[in-house]
């Protein structure tokens, strides 16, 4: 095989892997912020239903009526189940997790994007130890990195390949 075979070969090989990481990037992103919107809808949902009970056993003791003892009550009920079905989720700490593999993956592609930018200048066997280099760090990150799922690689394809969310035109530029 010759030199210009083999780098033709290597420069699909990088752009294959440059996508990959561009989606698992986004893919991260897009799972970080389904995890802070669940996060924020569940902290304004307990600080509702703590109002509305709150309120409902004071408007008893100003109004004296049963229904509102028997709203707040449920209400209270509802709050409890809420906390209780929550209470080992840790949103905020798994949203963090996927900023951090993306922060990292971010590098990563970065390198990939400055590699295939200096593709031409650089020998075979350069291109091949980056390649490589390349291609452990990865691994590492994927290993320790959370797993995301098939949602947040739906929406990562169609950010990606309908909004073009990680490309900038000519005029962006």
């Amino acid at each position: 095989m010759s030199d210009l075979q083999q780098k033709e070969k290597l420069e699909i090989q990088l752009r294959e892997a440059y996508g990959r990481v561009t989606y698992t990037y986004t893919s991260h992103l897009k799972f970080m912020n389904r995890l802070n919107q669940k996060n924020k809808l569940l902290r304004y949902s307990q600080i509702t239903l703590s109002a509305i009970s709150t309120g409902g056993f004071l408007g008893t003791f100003i109004f004296d009526k049963i229904i509102l003892t028997t709203i707040a009550g449920l209400v209270s009920a509802v709050l409890l189940a809420l906390n209780l079905f929550f209470k080992n989720f840790e949103l905020d700490e798994e949203s963090k997790q996927h900023r951090v593999a993306a922060d990292k993956l971010w590098l990563i592609r970065e390198k990939y994007v400055a590699l295939l930018t200096d593709f031409e200048t650089l020998s075979i066997k350069e291109i091949v130890v980056t390649r490589d280099i390349l291609r452990e760090e990865t691994y590492i990150i994927y290993s320790e990195s959370p797993k995301t799922d098939k949602k947040s690689y739906s929406e990562s394809q169609k950010a990606l390949k309908n909004e073009e969310e990680q490309f900038f035109t000519e005029v962006e530029l």
